[in-house]
């Protein structure tokens, strides 16, 4: 296959990016389609990048085990959607496998999650600390006076040097259509951010910050005594989806009802229980269940993404599968009507 071939400054990576300087030139055709899952560090793609321990932030931990793999995934046997999902928690095999089922791209980046339990209440509690560190940790940007992670150590170039590796490295994955033409930039208007709890807020936050194409929280998103859930939004709210256990200590605690409130999500349909209401779910954006977990409220918080924790029937398929299509490929112009408050959701979690 001929294609053209233009010099690129690509910053510690590459010098010629073919694909990216050529995306109007013919597609690679993969001869043997399957399922890519693609691994690499982030300190090996980009010098550039650094460890910070005070923010547990690090390439090995204490017993020299790597920390900073990142993961992706493409499923080229079955036909591509254009979007990438950018998963913000530890690497979840499952889930990965599911989303490429879907036609969807999927990375796991290394960038600064760890700092949360570096904090002190007093400092960590004061309502826009939280907000400042996460969108910090996103983006590499200043935002915080209580952190220093730079561009190359945020969640947003990791995501976009990770992006230009994937490109070079395995061009049966059309990688670069997630980048801007020149390769500056990622293409936020087809990324999914998504995560689990911590994750979940981070996404969130950064979706507050960056237009995306959607957003999907996995129990959460928590910050519960942080004005940020209340900023005008950059992503448009119906483009927001949650799912989580109502025995999970964030629910319990109406963390996450007021979380989902103050981003508007009662604007595209009420609380729905998937146990009970099989899809589209009534079109909602807002979705629990309720499945037995033995009284137990750490199995429920990690009860909603695939994992032993999460929900099987007797032949050991998981029971959640149509939640999971639903979350990251449910058309997001098709939502719910508009519901009140719920008069048992706390606000003031202060």
């Amino acid at each position: 296959m001929m294609r053209v071939q233009c010099a690129r400054a690509a910053m510690f990576l590459v010098t010629l990016i073919p694909t990216l300087c050529n995306a109007a030139g013919p597609a690679y055709r993969d001869p043997k389609p399957q399922r890519y899952d693609l691994t690499k560090r982030a300190s090996e793609i980009d010098p550039r990048a650094q460890e910070h321990p005070e923010l547990n932030f690090v390439f090995q931990d204490k017993n020299g085990k790597v920390t900073d793999l990142q993961h992706a995934v493409v499923d080229t046997s079955v036909k591509p959607q254009g979007k990438l999902v950018i998963w913000l928690m530890g690497h979840n095999q499952g889930l990965f496998e599911r989303i490429s089922s879907y036609g969807l791209h999927g990375v796991q980046v290394h960038y600064a999650n760890g700092w949360f339990g570096t904090l002190k209440p007093e400092v960590r509690d004061n309502g826009t600390t939280l907000g400042e560190i996460r969108l910090e940790a996103a983006t590499g940007e200043d935002h915080s006076k209580l952190v220093e992670i730079p561009q190359p150590d945020g969640m947003m170039e990791r995501t976009r040097q990770f992006l230009l590796w994937l490109a070079k490295e395995h061009p049966q994955g059309k990688w670069e259509q997630f980048l801007t033409r020149d390769g500056e930039a990622v293409r936020w208007d087809k990324v999914i951010v998504s995560g689990i709890s911590h994750g979940s807020t981070t996404a969130a936050r950064f979706a507050k910050h960056q237009a995306v194409d959607r957003v999907v929280m996995f129990s959460g998103p928590r910050d519960q005594t942080e004005t940020w859930l209340g900023f005008t939004s950059a992503t448009p709210s119906n483009r927001y989806f949650g799912f989580t256990h109502v025995l999970d200590s964030g629910w319990t605690a109406d963390h996450y009802c007021r979380s989902w409130e103050m981003l508007q999500l009662h604007h595209h349909g009420p609380i729905v229980d998937v146990d009970e209401v099989a899809a589209p779910y009534g079109n909602t954006r807002r979705l629990v269940t309720n499945f037995d977990v033995n009284n137990d409220a750490k199995r429920a918080h990690g009860a909603v993404v695939p994992g032993g924790s999460a929900s099987k029937d007797a032949d050991g398929k998981y029971r959640h599968e149509a939640v999971w299509r639903y979350l990251f490929t449910h058309p997001v112009e098709q939502t719910g009507p508009m519901s009140p408050l719920d008069p048992n959701c706390e606000h003031d979690l202060r």
